[in-house]
């Protein structure tokens, strides 16, 4: 699948309000949801049933569960240099868990990154210094019909 129709799709999203677990166009999202649109749209009926989650993402825990469904469900990548289309998972804070998703854009001098977050809903952000030293992972939608 090209990267330019998941940036295009991921951009359909963009002023999306920030609702937690939610995946709706133009009514709420979260990054999580963001993601799960975008496959939606590009691959059809999503692959399992989200349960319901907390936002800390089972930090208390220890526990890697976005990252372990990413593993699952997307295409892993290896480290390097993201691309248009890419799905980054981001650590926010040192020593925690893996806990913010999004999908990576065009542009220059650098690459954007398209997510949602609270206070802000889905945005296109510049995928800046403070954001690359945040990822942990890189991953892809795999290919599917459409």
């Amino acid at each position: 699948m090209s990267g330019a129709r998941v940036v295009a799709e991921a951009r359909r999203w963009i002023g999306t309000p920030y609702r937690h677990q939610a995946s709706v166009p133009g009514v709420g999202a979260d990054c999580l949801g963001l993601v799960r649109g975008v496959w939606r749209v590009l691959l059809g009926t999503e692959p399992v049933a989200v349960p319901p989650y907390g936002p800390d993402w089972s930090e208390a825990a220890r526990e890697e569960t976005l990252w372990e469904a990413a593993r699952r469900h997307l295409v892993a990548l290896p480290p390097g240099p993201p691309a248009p289309g890419d799905v980054l998972l981001f650590c926010l804070r040192a020593g925690g868990v893996a806990k913010h998703l999004g999908i990576v854009g065009e542009g220059a001098p650098c690459a954007s990154v398209i997510h949602a977050y609270s206070g802000h809903g889905v945005v296109e952000s510049p995928l800046s210094h403070p954001w690359q030293r945040r990822i942990v992972a890189r991953f892809r939608f795999p290919v599917g019909e459409t």
